[in-house]
């Protein structure tokens, strides 16, 4: 009897640190979208939650918080509860826009904690078909033989396709004419009238402007070719090295428990290999490729550290 109690006791003691290390889930999960509803990362988001719930055994519903470029949503998520009930999904402008932004809400390196890279792509380089460009190595040319002449529009100072283009700037030696405007469907609308030249987008934002003829896509920002965009160079063809991706991925607060981060990124990373998912993401190129928490943060400040330093480098400064 001495013996059977010591037995169960034991059994006991050693099932503890396991029991604790249980991820705790709580009963609704907020998935915040720092864009407004409608959009590509909504969309994604919706897709993520209406997986992700079923996994967990739980509710996950998607909270958009749109504003200051991402970073509304994401100083919310940062100072939200740390037990898993609020996580925030968001792409590579949340580094562009903490890059850049002079007044900043968070610190998006120690603020927030990685827990899921969901996947990474290019940009591509998109042109008015009233131009003679059709490969990276002719943009270069052109740009090179009339320094400021060819013009790029973007969806603002510090938007992702902004810096794109000043990267290319910086590694090609060549100049361009920047027109901001107040958002991405703004900028199209002149790029398909031929007012400006060409710009540095996610391909589902030109969809309806490529099928109309009237945009080319000319380069991807990728350093080697993507299978999405069969026949399309990368930019690295004309300028070796040449590499500008952004991605998609999940946070949540720093403090949140390591054994929920830990099982959010494994449901994260398979809901990524869904055909859902990948349906969605196939269009504008994003590759998913699952990473530990660490190795995402990891590519996640690699890629805040590169637009940093362009920033400061090119004075680039959103008030």
């Amino acid at each position: 009897m001495l013996k059977t109690f010591w037995t169960v006791l034991s059994a006991l003691a050693l099932a503890t640190p396991a029991i604790a290390q249980q991820a705790s889930i709580p009963p609704l999960v907020r998935l915040v979208v720092p864009f407004a509803a409608g959009g590509s990362t909504d969309v994604l988001a919706r897709t993520v939650a209406a997986q992700l719930g079923p996994r967990l055994g739980t509710n996950v519903i998607v909270d958009n918080r749109a504003g200051g470029g991402g970073l509304i949503g994401a100083a919310a998520v940062a100072n939200g509860p740390r037990d898993g009930s609020m996580l925030l999904l968001s792409t590579g402008s949340l580094v562009t826009a903490a890059a850049t932004t002079k007044a900043l809400p968070l610190d998006v390196n120690t603020d927030l904690l990685p827990v899921s890279l969901i996947g990474e792509g290019p940009m591509v380089i998109a042109v008015s078909t009233k131009t003679n460009l059709k490969t990276p190595a002719d943009l270069v040319a052109a740009a090179r033989a009339k320094p400021g002449a060819l013009t790029y529009g973007s969806a603002g100072v510090g938007t992702i396709g902004h810096l794109g283009a000043e990267l290319l700037e910086d590694a090609a030696k060549i100049e361009m004419l920047h027109v901001p405007y107040k958002g991405t469907s703004l900028a199209l609308i002149d790029l398909s009238t031929g007012t400006i030249d060409l710009t540095f987008a996610i391909y589902s934002s030109l969809q309806a402007q490529i099928a109309s003829g009237r945009v080319r896509l000319i380069g991807v920002t990728s350093r080697e070719p993507n299978p999405a965009f069969p026949g399309v160079l990368p930019v690295s063809s004309a300028v070796p090295g040449f590499d500008a991706t952004t991605w998609v991925a999940v946070f949540a607060p720093p403090g949140t428990p390591a054994a929920l981060v830990q099982r959010l990124n494994r449901e994260i990373n398979e809901i990524a290999k869904s055909k859902e998912v990948q349906d969605q993401l196939r269009s504008d190129g994003v590759i998913t490729t699952p990473l530990t928490p660490e190795q995402g943060g990891a590519r996640i400040r690699a890629s805040y550290d590169l637009w940093r330093k362009l920033a400061i480098a090119k004075k680039i400064v959103v008030e």
